[in-house]
């Protein structure tokens, strides 16, 4: 049996960008994931590239690196990732104080743009003017986040690298060290493990006796079929509640929480967004749980009524469209920054997970990855390594 260089576990948006570029640095890859098409949290994103938002010297270089990677990303996969830029709309609710709101923005490389009401309608026609306050604009990146990670595999199968459908349910370690992965029906023997497995990244190294600061997300929003009205913008609250959800949950002191099914660990949130692809779908939601257990039952119908109430007053031309309610785990880390790199005293044992915004950052930041693994150092990765929170404590 071939002992592959790495083997990469999940296929989401990070499993794909890895593979690919690790298998261009000339690396025997093999990616595994449990389906052909799993339903993650790739699966069910809005595929957006904020682009705009760096706040600091890392997170601009990012951003900066991401959208030019991301404008050439179709030529060099050979594939259509269906890029396009439009505008980005976040609507400020009624009674909401615009100087307060943009404070948020205050440190953003492209801080958006406060408007009317009437001006974000005629950004957005479809937009209630009568709801909002006004809104904040600036130009955003969008991908199909299907067609992306579909991009990424054709560029990898044809660089040589093996796919296998598999469920991965443990890493092969013998003391501090990883010689592969085991699936449900066969050992996989590699030199290097990635996880970039998202939300259950955590879990699958929890049984390898690794623990590492990852949490997630129950992500709920509704996925409709094409439809006939054109939403022009993609349309976000100004004042997002997931990253206050995600410093809370998170916190030191209630680590051990998550390692224990049946925690709701913060209150769920609503943040009420939509975007269109261009095949005519829209994406509208979104509800986000602390749920520990990631198999959580939630209640669909009461999800469904919640995220439509919230969307129709703002876009009353969703209220009532068909659709289906969809869950997804999605992973983060306690700062804002992925969890990237080797894990500390295990030879051969990476991970890859917990981006805030993984449209933008995750193809500069896989590719850095796989050029530091050939032996090139970087500082950007560096500060990405699981490490710092140990010196930061």
């Amino acid at each position: 049996m071939q002992t592959f260089d790495w083997v990469v576990v999940g296929n989401g948006l990070v499993g794909a960008a890895a593979s690919y570029e690790l298998a261009r640095q000339g690396l025997s890859v093999l990616l595994i994931d449990r389906a052909l098409e799993p339903g993650n949290a790739t699966r069910y994103s809005y595929g957006g590239i904020p682009y705009w938002s760096g706040s600091t010297p890392l997170t601009q270089q990012l951003c900066q690196e991401g959208i030019a990677k991301q404008r050439q990303l179709s030529e060099e996969l050979e594939a259509d990732t269906q890029f396009r830029e439009l505008d980005l709309v976040l609507t400020l609710a009624a009674d909401g104080d615009p100087d307060a709101a943009a404070t948020v923005y205050a440190d953003c490389a492209t801080p958006p743009n406060f408007v009317s009401a009437a001006e974000a309608q005629a950004l957005e026609p479809l937009l209630n003017r009568n709801a909002i306050a006004g809104a904040f604009t600036v130009r955003h990146g969008h991908v199909s986040p299907v067609a992306l990670v579909s991009a990424y595999n054709q560029a990898f199968q044809r660089l040589g690298g093996t796919r296998m459908i598999a469920a991965v349910v443990d890493v092969v370690r013998i003391k501090d060290r990883v010689t592969g992965v085991l699936t449900a029906e066969q050992a996989c023997p590699a030199k290097n493990v990635l996880v970039a497995a998202g939300a259950f990244s955590r879990a699958l190294l929890h049984q390898a006796q690794v623990k590492i600061p990852l949490y997630h997300t129950h992500a709920e929003l509704i996925e409709t079929p094409p439809l006939d009205l054109q939403l022009r913008s993609l349309i976000m609250p100004a004042q997002t509640e997931r990253f206050a959800l995600e410093a809370k949950a998170s916190q030191p002191d209630i680590d051990e929480q998550w390692d224990e099914p049946g925690h709701e660990v913060t209150p769920a949130i609503l943040d009420s967004g939509a975007v269109q692809f261009l095949d005519g779908h829209v994406c509208l939601g979104q509800i986000s749980r602390t749920l520990t257990d990631p198999d959580a039952e939630l209640d669909e119908a009461e999800s469904d009524r919640t995220m439509r109430s919230a969307m129709a007053a703002q876009i009353p031309a969703l209220a009532n469209v068909p659709g289906t309610w969809r869950c997804c785990r999605v992973s983060f880390s306690r700062d804002g920054l992925p969890l990237v790199g080797a894990i500390p005293g295990v030879e051969g044992l990476h991970v890859m997970a917990g981006f805030s915004a993984p449209f933008v950052y995750l193809p500069p930041v896989a590719q850095r990855f796989a050029q530091t693994v050939v032996g090139e150092a970087d500082s950007a990765i560096a500060a990405m390594a699981l490490n710092r929170f140990s010196k930061a404590s």
